[in-house]
């Protein structure tokens, strides 16, 4: 379409310069060199918008220095020595490596040689695996890729001092917490848009923020304060951040990149990719790259198979269990950790390197996690030597390494570890064997973590073989709930570990029987969870409230798939992702089940409410505004009496629209009925009149045979 209307122009301006388009060659015509002649190309914004950098297409040469200078009889031997080292690398293409001719002047070879692979990544891995080999006493092979000469030769002889820009101020990324009405905001994604929105629940509706076409290829992910959101494309990753414009901060360079990560001070990025080799048998390369988040420069990469990265973790792709890395708790992004072959490896983010330069031997280690507030990590190992050896989990302090705590456990088939928010207690879920071999049962091992030699104690269900279907601490808080037994109507349990003189001894608050809910959701808050009923249970929803032991509200979201508090605990957004090819969209409930809107949207894939920082009120200034919340709660009030008195005039004045508009449709077709009397009149035989009392009803009844049959009939 475009193309007609540029020719339609074309056309009218040669008849108005008087020029027969029929006799010119348009093939022939070129441009000058270098000169648009003010016609701007369809790329040209894209390209000022972005400083695009293309590869070379030398990405799978690298350059091997520093070999042994030998005479032309020994050249093939020495080729042989290089492709027996790089061809265990990855795959030589035939005439990969090549050496320069021998020196005439000392009639060797010059030291150095170009090697070609089949893919870019196996020459990155050859580079990273051969450069400081040690050859000899004398050789140690200095490795670099092909494409960085080029960059290597365009440093300048002289240094020269760098620019300096003058001082522009960016926006204020917290700029969002400071909105006058106290709203949260939250990103959707739904087929290829992007948008982020205000949750004006007074109001009744979302108020749009920003609205953004292909603005990721995969996922968007806020980071863990609400500072940035992430896109993720096949260049890399990136993050933006604003209240309403949302301005690009910094890119991250990795090629395929598939999932992502961030500290939870936001101070790195973690990026992952995995690529497929070469050799069908080999397992998939890894490349995981941590970006320090307001640079972009990457502080260390980690390159290896996918089965160098497979243990522990909960989900990820292509058999890498993700998050490869856990981070220590706290704003100040300190340790990060792994788990590899019977060693767990803590970084530093100092150096980037182990603490005390060794990973932590721990045979057999198959999960752990960090305490969300202090440097201790708690580490489960399995039973081993066919049960001899028990199980156990340890609690271990970084850096010191020291073993604070440790529990035996006997017969276990399994376990799961679960932290409260504060780190006050750690719940591990045990199951063990029966006598027999034959079933499982399950109890919990409940450590207080900030009490003197952190104490043990045991919890177990009333009925043992009960199947622990979720379980959930109160957010700060001192209880946590639990669904177990058997679908369709499993029950929930809520205990507490504190009593009412503040000792640690755990006892049940209640149990609510035959509940259709398979996950639990506490409010950030506490106080408040929503026993819901996900998927399979099509989406039942119950508001509880764990401080009165009563039930607020029930609903239902129809096929519900996922469900998020926002982080201030006062509204809930249930949602029906694109698994289900019907009812796409979400629902926003406030606190105690009041259904407050819902937005339709087709293929939607992601509902993600917008992290708050933690306050820095002290504990002391939070307590004294509970108690006075009255106080300040009435200017709130007062505002909201005024949203609904709005609110009711607008529906006022919906309603007076909609009566004009009858009045008027009524009015009109009255007009119409007059200007049909005379017709009317004429099919009436002269009779005039419309009103229905100037005529007389009769009902006449009329009989209908519709059918006769005859039957003979036997007496005996």
């Amino acid at each position: 379409m475009a193309d007609v209307l540029v020719m339609k122009e074309i056309e009218s301006t040669a008849l108005r310069l008087g020029i027969d388009l029929s006799t010119i060659d348009q093939h022939s015509i070129h441009l000058p060199p270098n000169d648009n002649v003010g016609i701007p190309s369809d790329d040209e914004d894209i390209l000022q918008e972005e400083n695009l950098e293309f590869e070379s297409g030398f990405g799978s040469i690298i350059v091997v220095d520093n070999l042994p200078n030998v005479p032309q009889e020994k050249v093939e031997k020495l080729e042989g020595v290089i492709r027996k080292i790089y061809g265990q690398i990855g795959v030589i293409k035939d005439d990969g490596l090549w050496m320069p001719p021998i020196d005439p002047a000392t009639e060797k070879t010059l030291g150095y040689c170009f090697i070609e692979f089949n893919t870019p990544q196996e020459a990155e891995l050859a580079k990273e695996r051969t450069n400081g080999y040690k050859l000899d006493r004398s050789h140690i092979f200095a490795v670099s890729m092909f494409d960085d000469f080029d960059r290597f030769m365009k440093v300048p002889n002289e240094w020269a001092p760098p620019e300096t820009k003058p001082y522009a101020p960016g926006e204020n990324l917290q700029q969002w917490l400071t909105d006058a009405k106290a709203r949260d905001q939250f990103v959707i994604r739904a087929g290829s848009d992007t948008e982020v929105l205000w949750n004006d629940a007074r109001h009744l509706k979302p108020d749009p923020v920003y609205k953004r076409t292909y603005w990721t290829e995969s996922f968007v992910q806020w980071s863990p304060l609400g500072t940035y959101l992430a896109t993720v494309h096949r260049q890399g990753a990136a993050v933006w951040g604003g209240a309403t414009t949302f301005n690009r901060l910094m890119r991250y360079a990795h090629p395929q990149v598939k999932l992502i990560d961030f500290s939870p001070g936001e101070k790195y990025l973690v990026t992952y990719s995995s690529h497929e080799p070469s050799n069908p048998r080999d397992a998939n390369r890894v490349v995981i790259n941590i970006f320090d988040v307001r640079t972009g420069k990457v502080m260390r990469d980690f390159k290896g198979s996918a089965d160098d990265f497979a243990i522990g973790g909960a989900g990820g792709v292509t058999g890498v269990s993700w998050p490869v890395f856990k981070w220590s708790s706290g704003r100040d992004d300190k340790y990060f950790a792994r788990m590899g072959k019977n060693v767990l490896s803590v970084y530093e983010t100092d150096t980037f390197s182990l603490v005390d330069k060794k990973s932590l031997k721990v045979e057999n280690i198959v999960d752990f996690s960090w305490s969300p507030t202090d440097p201790i990590i708690a580490l489960f190992v399995p039973e081993m030597g066919g049960g001899n050896q028990p199980a156990r989990v340890s609690l271990v302090q970084i850096p010191s390494k020291q073993e604070l705590r440790q529990k035996n456990l006997f017969s276990v088939s399994d376990c799961k570890m679960y932290w409260q928010s504060n780190g006050d207690y750690l719940a591990v879920n045990v199951d063990r064997f029966t006598k027999t071999k034959k079933s499982t049962y399950t109890g919990f091992e409940l450590f207080y973590i900030k009490e003197r030699d952190i104490p043990i104690e045991v919890l177990e269900l009333e009925n043992k073989n009960d199947k622990i279907i979720a379980f959930a601490w109160e957010p700060k808080g001192h209880r946590f709930a639990v669904i177990h037994g058997d679908n369709p109507k499993p029950d929930v349990s809520i205990y507490s570990v504190r009593t009412a003189q503040h000792t640690a001894r755990v006892s049940k608050l209640t149990t609510l029987k035959g509940k259709q809910a398979n996950a639990l959701f506490w409010s950030p808050a506490g106080r408040f969870i929503v026993l819901a009923g996900l998927k399979g249970f099509n989406g039942q929803l119950e508001f509880y409230n764990v401080d009165e032991l009563e039930t607020m509200a029930t609903a239902e979201h129809f096929m519900a798939t996922d469900i998020e508090w926002d982080p201030t605990g006062r509204y809930v957004a249930t949602a029906v992702t694109s698994v289900h090819e019907m009812e796409n969209g979400f629902n926003v409930w406030s606190f105690n089940g009041k259904h407050l809107y819902r937005i339709l949207k087709d293929h939607f894939f992601q509902f993600l409410w917008r992290p708050r920082p933690p306050s820095f009120l002290s504990a002391e200034k939070e307590e004294e505004i509970a108690k006075n919340l009255k106080k300040y709660s009435k200017k709130y009030e007062a505002e909201d009496q005024d949203v609904s008195l709005l609110l009711s005039e607008q529906e006022r004045e919906k309603r007076r629209m909609l009566k004009e508009e009858w009045d008027k449709w009524v009015n009109e077709w009255k007009r119409l009925h007059e200007e049909d009397k005379l017709y009317r009149q004429k099919l009436r035989d002269g009779e005039a009149s419309d009103e229905e009392e100037e005529y007389e009803a009769k009902d006449i009844e009329v009989e209908e045979v519709i059918d006769v049959s005859e039957e003979v009939l036997r007496f005996e």
